[in-house]
């Protein structure tokens, strides 16, 4: 057989090109895409609602209270991203359905949603002592919220020609912790939530997926924690995040924007064949 060998010539001209496309700037992923994020004045959800607005999409920030809203867009308007502040209480299936209205109103159909609302789940104690109030309130917000944006998400959607829903979760989910309270159960229950609203929707090309999260350290409720043990046992923050990553595989705790970045991702084109999954952002914390 022979073998054809361009000429150097041709050669030299064939990786001018590669290099010339190399240099070309990179497309944005999510571009003039409308998102809803839901819980963007939380710390997971303003990361992800500047990463979506990094990549093209226009946002709206979404939860009950305004002003953390708007530092968020803000912020997003300074990184010329677009952001509009539309609050919502998230748990009221009538000002869910209204603020959709009101979202397409401004912006045209919605594609893209993510859903970060803090479902308060109060931790360190033992189920044993702990008041049957407190342990389900995680796991009924956590229901609550996903139950009214994702159905009227999803029925706007398949009217629309599809899209994507996201949500975050956490290793507690799958792997039983001592002391979180009601909120590894609130993890599973959602996760299997959004397995059913992928599979009874995936039909209408509506694409249901979550991010599974070790809970980043530059989070500040994260934070918080985990200087309150680095005071009880005299380490310092870095210190702590060493030792609680020592048996992670990649030796760290996985931070907010690494988050971001695969719900980015978990959002694109590039997982159109990706639903009713996740995508496991612990740094091999928790293997699969």
């Amino acid at each position: 057989a022979k073998i054809a060998v361009l000429p150097v010539r041709q050669r030299g001209r064939a990786h001018g090109n590669v290099e010339h496309a190399v240099e070309r700037r990179r497309e944005v992923l999510l571009k003039e895409r409308t998102a809803i994020v839901y819980g963007a004045s939380g710390a997971v959800g303003g990361a992800v609602a500047r990463a979506f607005a990094r990549e093209g999409a226009r946002v709206v920030l979404a939860a009950r209270g305004r002003g953390p809203l708007e530092a968020a867009a803000a912020d997003i308007r300074s990184r010329d991203g677009q952001a509009e502040v539309m609050p919502v209480d998230a748990t009221d299936p009538q000002a869910v359905e209204q603020h959709l209205q009101a979202v397409v109103g401004r912006w045209g159909p919605v594609s893209l949603m993510f859903n970060a609302v803090s479902w308060a789940d109060v931790q360190g104690q033992v189920l044993a002592d702990m008041p049957f109030d407190q342990f389900f309130a995680p796991i009924q917000t956590g229901l609550t919220t996903w139950f009214y944006t994702g159905t009227a998400l999803a029925r706007h959607m398949a009217q629309h020609g599809g899209g994507t829903m996201l949500g975050i979760t956490a290793n507690a989910g799958r792997a039983p912790l001592y002391g979180v309270g009601g909120f590894g159960v609130a993890c599973a229950a959602v996760e299997h939530y959004l397995r059913q609203l992928a599979v009874e929707n995936g039909p209408h090309q509506v694409r249901v997926c979550w991010v599974r999260s070790p809970g980043s350290p530059d989070a500040p409720g994260v934070r918080e924690a985990w200087e309150l043990y680095g005071d009880r046992h005299g380490l310092t923050f870095d210190e702590v995040h060493r030792e609680f990553a020592k048996d992670v595989p990649l030796r760290r705790i996985t931070a907010l924007a690494q988050v971001a970045n695969a719900a980015v991702l978990l959002a694109s084109d590039l997982a159109a064949g990706m639903t009713a999954t996740m995508a496991n952002a612990t740094g091999g914390a928790q293997i699969d």
